[in-house]
This record gives C-alpha cells, sequence and structure tokens, in this order.
C-alpha cells in the first residue's frame, strides 16, 4: 500500500510548497524516481509547458530521474512506468478531467499496489480520494463528485477560511476534510497526519485537525 500525501495546492513557479514535496522525498528514499501524471487539462500533448518547470523543481529536490505520462502510454506502458518509480505525482488542473481520465484508463489497481509514494496536487489530491468537492468560483456552488476512492476522504482542495457555509451544510452528513494551499494530509495505511493547517467539518462545525492514528 503507498504512502498517500494529499497537498492542498502549490504554485509551483513560486515552490510554496516546497516542504511538502521534500517530506515525500524524503519517504521515498531522499532521492526517488518520479513519474509525473500530467493529466489534468482538457487537452494534453507531448509539449505540455509546465513539464520543464516540474523535472527542474523535482531536480532541483533531489529525484534521481523524472518522467511524464502522456495518452500515448499503453496500460502495459504505464505498468512499466510505476514498476521503475518510487514517488507518484498527480498534478493540479481540472477535477472532472483528472479522474475522468485516471478512470478510464483503468490504472486504478495499479496505483492501488503500488509500493512507494504517491503525491496528489490539488485536482489530483482530489482523484485520490473517495469523493471530492468541487467549487465553482464565479458561483462558489460546490459539487460532489466521486473519486478513485484510495484514500477514504471527502476532500476540498484549496480551502480559504470563511465562506463556510456550504461546507458546514454538507457536512451534517459527511465529514470533510478542507486543505489550503501549501498544506497537506497525509494517509499511511489509514493513519492521517498533516503538514500545516488542515480544517475537519464535522457534524456542521468546523475545527481545526491535528491528525489520527
Amino acid at each position: 500500500m503507498p504512502k498517500y500525501y494529499l497537498l492542498g495546492g502549490e504554485n509551483t513557479h513560486k515552490r510554496d510548497a516546497e516542504e511538502i514535496n521534500l517530506c515525500a522525498f524524503d519517504d521515498a528514499g531522499k532521492t526517488p524516481r518520479v513519474l509525473v501524471f500530467a493529466w489534468a487539462r482538457a487537452s494534453f500533448d507531448k509539449t505540455y509547458p509546465k513539464s520543464k518547470l516540474m523535472f527542474d523543481y523535482f531536480r532541483s529536490l533531489g529525484a534521481l530521474t523524472v518522467n511524464t505520462v502522456d495518452y500515448s502510454c499503453t496500460f502495459d506502458e504505464i505498468k512499466e512506468k510505476l514498476s521503475e518509480s518510487d514517488l507518484v505525482y498527480l498534478t493540479g488542473g481540472v477535477p472532472t478531467v483528472l479522474v475522468e481520465r485516471l478512470k478510464k484508463s483503468g490504472i486504478r489497481s495499479l496505483l492501488r499496489d503500488f509500493e512507494g509514494v504517491i503525491v496528489g496536487r490539488s485536482a489530483g489530491a482530489l482523484a485520490l480520494c473517495k469523493k471530492c468537492l468541487i467549487t465553482c468560483r464565479s458561483t462558489s456552488e460546490v459539487t460532489v463528485i466521486d473519486g478513485l476512492g484510495l484514500v477514504d476522504l471527502t476532500f476540498k482542495a484549496h480551502y480559504k477560511l470563511g465562506k463556510d457555509e456550504k461546507l458546514i451544510a454538507l457536512s451534517k452528513s459527511a465529514d470533510i476534510f478542507a486543505v489550503p494551499k501549501d498544506s497537506a494530509i497525509i494517509s499511511d495505511n489509514g493513519s492521517l497526519s498533516v503538514i500545516n493547517n488542515v480544517y475537519l467539518f464535522h457534524k456542521g462545525e468546523r475545527q481545526l485537525f491535528n491528525g489520527t492514528c
């Protein structure tokens, strides 16, 4: 079973979650072979503009190699790439697009059985969880979709304090973990810990979440 890092978000240019990524790298052997799933845009090709940015970032953190998965890869090719990796990184972007493409690829079982570290950032974190809460910026409406269910959480990325009405209402029927940018939940064989501030909405109330055993 992998160890999951669920990151609320990061500005890759500013590297403002470097602390979290370094922790993940340490857990993956300090100089891990990194595989990036850059599958979160409505369109995608091999010239994905952030590829070099992420390559340079991860190499500066100590990655031995940084490879990517694109849509030309077959299931067997993805399986082989995973077998040669220590850390898998799921990027941000459009959550519905990422979830759909991960499900369509049929690789849920490969991720579930991966013996290493999996980092999900923003949409990537949402995709790994059982339920994804997606907020429309223009209307503040909240949509709930099913993720891959590899981590049994309901997750809200890019959380900002305030305007909690929707989360409070939804939390009356299910707990919601709200994770700001530059914060993360770590799930290790069902045990949860946090880096920086993470909030739990439970039965209509918000509280600071400090992790569980």
